[in-house]
């Protein structure tokens, strides 16, 4: 014998059922634009059913159903897919990195161009050469005067451009270090939050997808690590170093170091040093990538400096000449020496610090152009000149000095071997980058297909549940017809 409600209780489960249903596709559609955000879909499940019941329990085959109800609110997320993410979104990291330095040290020595250092260093030994056609032109002195301050300034300036690179890289590694423990003090803040809702049986699927936002940015900068642990919770290791366990995080900061004036990063109080991800690629333009052309422009700076000053210190210029001396007078010399002595025989040590000698800019006629054992009248005397025109030309053999070169070569080729090397690294750079891109995004899509909203879906789902709705309505309203019918109609013959 059934009941004679049952029907008013199956038909109210389904009403529930169903509006819990609608309120998740409506939760679904206001989401479809927020970061990170996975869809949820309500999982039903018949509620266990009854024998039928009787005076005499009769059997009768099955079971008397009782209806459905939302047995979970499930999280479309798979986390193969997540995984597959954060290392490929690591190698973009440290590719980006790589690429962003390069192209702005590729900026910064902007060859080939009519305005960089090859070119004003190709004019220089230019005007040397149209000196030699006459050492008495003051004119031609001018331009051997004014093409050698342009190539100092463009040393100069180079130089100052690329530590401002090497300097904002430290900036960079400062604020990123500082996002990289924010992110894990709010990994930590929501494993709190989770740990406490879950051992109540809720589903917070929200605060998950927060948490995966946040684990997908962390590893743009770093290698991680993520594991579950208990009531939902996550522990995070970089590179294998415990960073995020349970409610706490271990600091992770970038820390001054007094010897070489830069940023070293720490985690948990000890040093570390990331081998992969954003970070990674920052510290090795900042310490291997700016430094190396730093260095390469300074033995350039001085090799070139020093060549031109031996052979002008042995030349004799017009003052010589008329004052009947040899000053013994270097071409170019370093910015710290000009305080004591402005002829000092001090040569520049490095790209930044080549100056033109203040005797030669006081006076043209300090150029020497020629030799004191010339043969021929020393004022007409085009030898020194025509020595310091063929610098462009001469080779020089490698040494093991601090500013030696590492390969014999012409001064001319060393400088294009390295803006060569720069751009072979830049173009490789590129690629990778882009070929990482290409993996993140395949890979991101894949994600998108699973856990992407869909308007479109959505409004397909919201139609059936509403219709499902609808249908349970008028079942319940086909019930207390009935019930109205035995309550109000029934025992009434012969009244």
């Amino acid at each position: 014998m059934r009941s004679t409600f049952h029907g008013i209780e199956v038909s109210k489960r389904g009403l529930f059922a169903q509006q819990s249903a609608l309120n998740t596709t409506g939760h679904n559609i206001a989401n479809a634009n927020t970061e990170g955000y996975s869809r949820q879909r309500v999982n039903m499940q018949a509620t266990t059913g009854l024998p039928y019941v009787g005076m005499f329990q009769t059997i009768e085959p099955g079971l008397l159903g009782t209806g459905v109800q939302a047995d979970s609110i499930q999280r479309l997320r798979e986390e193969f897919l997540d995984i597959q993410y954060r290392n490929e979104y690591k190698r973009q990291g440290y590719w980006d990195a790589r690429t962003e330095t390069l192209e702005k040290v590729e900026g910064i020595m902007n060859e080939p161009s009519d305005t960089g250092l090859q070119k004003v260093m190709d004019q220089m030994w230019q005007a040397w050469q149209d000196l030699a056609k006459d050492p008495t032109d003051t004119s031609a002195r001018a331009v051997v005067r004014e093409r050698s301050k342009a190539v100092a300034d463009t040393f100069n300036t180079t130089y100052k451009h690329l530590q401002e690179v090497q300097t904002d890289l430290d900036n960079v590694v400062n604020v990123k270090a500082m996002e990289i423990n924010s992110i894990g003090q709010q990994l930590a803040s929501l494993n709190n939050q989770i740990s406490n809702v879950v051992p109540h049986g809720y589903q917070p699927n929200d605060l998950y997808d927060q948490r995966d936002v946040l684990l997908d940015k962390l590893s743009k900068l770093v290698d991680i690590k993520a594991t579950q642990s208990t009531a939902g919770m996550v522990n995070v290791t970089i590179e294998g170093r415990d960073f995020v366990t349970g409610i706490t995080s271990q600091p992770f900061a970038a820390v001054q170091n007094p010897l070489t004036g830069v940023s070293d990063l720490t985690l948990g109080g000890a040093a570390f040093t990331p081998t992969s991800g954003y970070m990674a690629g920052t510290l090795e333009s900042r310490d291997q990538i700016v430094p190396n052309i730093l260095k390469r422009l300074d033995v350039l700076a001085v090799n070139l400096t020093k060549e031109i000053n031996d052979i002008h210190r042995a030349g004799v210029s017009l003052s010589d000449i008329n004052n009947g001396t040899v000053q013994d007078l270097p071409f170019f010399v370093d910015t710290t020496a000009l305080a004591g002595n402005a002829a000092t025989k001090d040569y520049p040590t490095g790209a930044l610090r080549i100056t033109i000698n203040p005797e030669i800019t006081k006076s043209l006629d300090a150029i020497a152009a020629a030799k004191p054992e010339a043969t021929s009248t020393p004022v007409g005397n085009n030898e020194t000149a025509l020595a310091i025109a063929s610098i462009k030309f001469k080779v020089l053999a490698a040494g093991t000095g601090p500013n030696d070169l590492a390969e014999s070569s012409t001064l001319d080729n060393y400088y294009r071997y390295t803006i060569s090397q720069l751009g072979v690294d830049a173009q490789e750079a590129t690629r990778n980058q882009a070929n990482s891109e290409m993996l993140v995004g395949t890979v991101d899509n894949q994600r998108q297909s699973v856990s992407g909203v869909s308007i479109d879906d959505e409004m397909a789902e919201m139609v059936k549940y509403q219709h499902a709705y609808s249908a349970s309505a008028r079942v319940m309203t086909s019930m207390d017809e009935i019930l109205d019918k035995v309550i109000n109609g029934m025992g009434r013959v012969g009244l």
